[in-house]
């Protein structure tokens, strides 16, 4: 019996190895007849071209352009922000970044700043800062992808930025995570913990749920095995470092075989703890254990934004709901979302945010003074209500901004109003007298000083992708109205694919390649 299972699987190695050299040989012509060199070269090009940057350079600059899967992070002592990476794609080809810009809030500035020796292109990769050594920005991981959506290439380096002294550091321990992207990382008692993510190539892909630690002080990884039951495998979900030590999970995306070469997309709506265990030193023996959250929870949904603020509390933004129930890519219909809500991650209670709008007049009451403990409660009841109440005016609604694209708008959506051709998603789903962003997914979100920061992201309409860059503030403590820092514009591009490559794609029955690769959830 071993003998046959031994030969079984040699067998099984040996059609693996054909089929992958077979790919490999078609892959090899068709990138020649595109004029594009392997990823391997592209990626291994771009890492000497960086290698040969001697000088830093620091200026300030135009907003980021339009992308999405960056990360977006708050400094750790300064009030900025850290924006890095991500990627652009127009519909024929793909443009990866690895620009670093940082975002000054008192003087609503850009600037760019350019160190040697940094991390080449990525997107979907993982940031963290902390305040050691003047502050670090701490980066793991993420995927590059050729001009033509064809390779794929995914990083498992670990980098460290000094904030302070304008410089790159690449981490050279082994026993780390494998490459990855869509994964998600976070600080923990001078440990970075990695949890999930996926790997893709032209013809396979794999999800994971696998947990590595990295200690800041001796810098080394080292395996997670925790006890309990683990989230299945996944990438897109959230988690977040909660103030008594134990790690937040929740959403996600997969994708499972259904048969050959038909893949389905699992939204997952599950919610984990990861928690030390009592009386751990090492601060490497962790449990896994689910948690069912109550109150109002969003729809099943991934490619959400997230980001955490002080007391625990959890703030999501938009996401996307893919419907596919004849397991065929045609027929997938893509519901987008702008709603926000927050998770009071120490109750894990979910709560259906509502903005209040501003108060007309402006009158402000006078109060008489009052003892700490009144002054909380007031505040209490004031956010609870800035939480749960939502203004119904029956108003024409007024356009604050028409890119040509999307149609903003303060004010509801009459009941006789139809859907039209034309994109008019914040219209279509804002029925108070609030402005709110409008629907989309994998844009970047970060808290700093009480205030939501929004950035890009994604909206589609049928096959065409509009990756924006926009920028939005909301401040939590009111809860009142989305503050537009840069609207959006008309300079959104988008180019068909081409009917020849359709025709190609369309006649070769053997591999059931698509021309554009669909749009991985992170």
């Amino acid at each position: 019996m071993g003998k046959k299972d031994k030969k079984k699987g040699k067998g099984a190695e040996k059609t693996a190895a054909k089929t992958e050299k077979k790919f490999s040989q078609k892959l090899k012509k068709e990138l020649a007849v595109i004029g594009e060199d392997d990823i391997e070269k592209i990626v291994a090009d771009i890492e000497e071209e960086e290698r040969r940057q001697q000088a830093v350079t620091e200026k300030v600059v135009q907003p980021p352009s339009r992308r999405v899967n960056f990360s977006l992070t708050p400094h750790p002592d300064k009030d900025e922000l850290i924006f890095f990476g991500g990627e652009f794609y127009n519909g024929q080809k793909t443009r990866v970044f690895n620009d670093m810009y940082f975002y000054n809030i008192q003087r609503n500035e850009w600037t760019q700043v350019k160190s040697p020796n940094g991390p080449a292109p990525r997107c979907s990769h993982q940031a963290v800062s902390i305040s050691a050594d003047r502050g670090q920005i701490w980066l793991f991981g993420g995927e590059f992808i050729s001009p033509s959506q064809t390779q794929f290439y995914h990083y498992k380096d670990l980098w460290v930025y000094y904030i302070a002294e304008k410089k790159w550091e690449k981490i050279n321990a082994s026993g780390g995570p494998s490459s990855r992207s869509g994964h998600r990382m976070v600080c923990v008692k001078k440990q970075l913990i990695v949890f999930g993510g996926f790997h893709e190539s032209h013809q396979d892909f794999k999800y994971f749920n696998d947990v590595y630690a990295f200690s800041l002080e001796n810098r080394t990884w080292k395996k997670l095995e925790p006890s309990g039951t683990p989230p299945s495998p996944r990438s897109g979900f959230q988690m977040f470092p909660l103030s008594d030590g134990k790690i937040l999970i929740f959403g996600g995306y997969s994708k499972v075989k259904v048969k050959k070469d038909v893949d389905k997309g699992v939204t997952h709506t599950d919610m984990f703890l990861l928690s030390p265990e009592k009386g751990d030193t090492t601060g490497l023996k962790w449990k896994w254990c689910a948690v069912k959250p109550g109150g109002i929870r969003p729809s099943p949904r991934s490619g959400v934004s997230a980001a955490i603020a002080p007391a625990n509390k959890i703030f999501t933004f938009g996401g996307v709901l893919d419907q596919d129930d004849n397991d065929d890519d045609e027929d997938l219909v893509s519901e987008f979302y702008n709603d926000l809500y927050i998770l009071e991650a120490d109750r894990t209670i979910w709560r259906s945010v509502s903005l209040s709008g501003k108060k007309e007049g402006g009158k402000q009451k006078r109060r008489r003074k009052k003892d700490a403990g009144e002054d909380q409660m007031d505040e209490d009841i004031a956010e609870e209500e800035n939480e749960i109440t939502k203004a119904e005016i029956n108003e024409a609604p007024v356009v604050v901004a028409d890119d040509g694209i999307f149609t903003m708008t303060v004010g509801p959506s009459t009941a006789s109003e139809e859907p039209s051709d034309s994109l008019d998603p914040c219209s279509q789903n804002n029925k108070s007298k609030v402005f709110i962003p409008c629907p989309r997914i994998n844009s970047g979100m970060a808290i700093k000083h009480g205030v939501i920061y929004l950035f890009g992201g994604i909206y589609e309409e049928g096959d065409k992708q509009y990756t924006l860059a926009d920028f939005y503030s909301l401040d939590i403590h009111k809860l009142d109205e989305w503050q537009i820092i840069i609207p959006p514009d008309n300079k959104h591009e988008w180019l068909e694919s081409s009917s020849e490559s359709d025709s190609e794609d369309s006649d070769d029955d053997d591999d059931g390649d698509e021309d554009v690769e669909p749009m991985e959830v992170n």
